[in-house]
């Protein structure tokens, strides 16, 4: 017999699933650990789209033989989720830090 705890214990499994579904592919993108929230979806959103348009202005470079602006791209390219992941582990660093502060009893 299905009780209602085990339909709440479904639909939470169920939500954090499809939750992760769009998360994973955008966590790169974040400059936060984890996408908790709209804002942090909408930041790593537009972090990747910032992303596909350095791409995309690098390959209409090489297409048009200017490879000095073409590099520029790539380096940004490069630069982007590099740093991302450095303000990441910054953040982590800082939280830590600050739990390390607390009180045992709390």
């Amino acid at each position: 017999m299905i009780t209602r705890a085990k339909l709440v214990e479904q639909l939470r499994e169920h939500q954090i699933r499809s939750a992760q579904s769009y998360s994973a592919a955008l966590a790169v993108f974040s400059p936060s650990p984890h996408i908790a929230s709209r804002r942090d979806l909408k930041v790593a959103l537009i972090y990747a789209v910032l992303f596909c348009f350095l791409m995309v202005s690098c390959y209409v470079a090489l297409y048009l033989k200017c490879f000095k602006l073409s590099a520029m791209f790539v380096i940004f390219g490069i630069l982007l989720p590099l740093s991302l992941k450095i303000s990441r582990h910054r953040r982590l660093k800082r939280k830590r830090e600050r739990r390390l502060l607390l009180p045992l009893s709390m």
